[in-house]
């Protein structure tokens, strides 16, 4: 019956117009990386409205959700999630977790992975083993290896930042322009909170860095410091 109201309710909702902007803007188109991928044009605003009417969602119909063809429902799923999550006792928080990493082949795109990853499998992992961030970092799944960069973030925002530069160091020559983008991103992050940190890391790799990967990490460096780092005037 909840399956049947939410599915009512984002329909209600949807935006044609939109769900045709979405689908160009996620790369659906054949050979893209989100190929095939549905979208009916819900503004994710009222995603996070809703996932928060629909807490109380059981797992199993979660689960439905989250292997939806349609984008909105899957990134619905997620986010009722990470309600669950926040509210959730040690025994629930164990349980979402095992879920998220037993259902990554549904959580298969950028923003999927970037608006859950650090709030249930960083966040888990805080005062645990981050083993399994390394074993995502490894695989051959585009997505799985940047949860692993991805929910470090949860880690630099305790000033913890030897995973993130460790797995950065592991994504250095990964052939996918996502992954480069996240691991910019995340050494940002690091270098807002300490730039002595980030720039050490930096100076042993920038040089082997792509591209595109160096230019998210120095974005918010000072104008000469930045073109320096892209002219390849620092000592390495």
């Amino acid at each position: 019956m909840n399956l049947i109201k939410i599915r009512n309710r984002l329909t209600s909702i949807s935006n044609p117009e939109r769900a045709g902007i979405s689908k160009r803007f996620f790369k659906t188109g054949p050979g893209e990386y989100g190929e095939g991928d549905q979208f009916i044009g819900v503004r994710v605003s009222l995603l996070r409205i809703l996932s928060k009417q629909y807490v109380n969602l059981y797992h199993n119909e979660i689960d439905i959700l989250l292997a939806s063809p349609i984008h909105e429902e899957r990134l619905l799923a997620l986010l009722i999630l990470i309600q669950q999550y926040k509210t959730g006792d040690d025994v629930i928080k164990k349980r979402i977790y095992n879920l998220y990493l037993n259902r990554t082949e549904f959580i298969n795109s950028w923003d999927l992975v970037d608006v859950t990853a650090e709030h249930i499998v960083g966040h888990y992992l805080l005062d645990k083993d981050k083993g399994p961030l390394y074993q995502l970092c490894a695989s051959e799944n585009l997505w799985e290896r940047r949860i692993s960069i991805i929910s470090t973030f949860c880690l630099i925002k305790q000033n913890l930042f030897d995973d993130t530069l460790r797995i950065s160091k592991r994504l250095l020559h990964d052939p996918h322009e996502l992954i480069h983008k996240a691991v910019g991103w995340m050494l940002r992050e690091i270098g807002k909170r300490n730039q002595g940190a980030e720039e050490a890391f930096l100076a042993a790799h920038y040089a082997d860095m792509p591209r595109t990967m160096l230019r998210y990490a120095i974005e918010k460096f000072p104008e000469p410091l930045r073109q320096a780092y892209l002219k390849g005037a620092i000592s390495r």
